[in-house]
């Protein structure tokens, strides 16, 4: 039962399910002979359209080693550059842990 559902949302992740269908549909009326007096007609809707799926994702571009030598380097730039904001970001964290511990304790 597992399998199905990890199945089903891979598919639905490459195939999105069809969008609904423009609603109400009302076929275009038939063409009357010309009478002298026009007559308004009911507005007239496009029929619905249909869906097609689209083409699965194609399969990646094999890189020489050098390109991939630099898009892994820029990468661990940007890895590195997120790093020090986490531990920025951690110990203005515990600085703040600290401080209402001891407001707590002083109260």
């Amino acid at each position: 039962m597992y399998r199905f559902f990890r199945w089903l949302r891979r598919m639905y992740m490459y195939y999105p399910p069809p969008p609904p269908l423009p609603y109400p549909y009302y076929p275009p009326p038939q063409q009357q002979q010309q009478t002298q007096q026009q007559t308004p007609q009911t507005p007239q809707y496009p029929p619905p359209y249909q869906y097609y799926m689209p083409p699965p994702m194609p399969m990646p571009v094999p890189q020489t080693p050098e390109e991939e030598l630099e898009m892994l380097e820029e990468y661990k730039k940007a890895l590195e550059e997120d790093l020090k904001d986490l531990q920025e970001e951690l110990k203005s964290v515990e600085e703040r842990i600290k401080e209402l511990k001891e407001m707590l304790k002083r109260s």
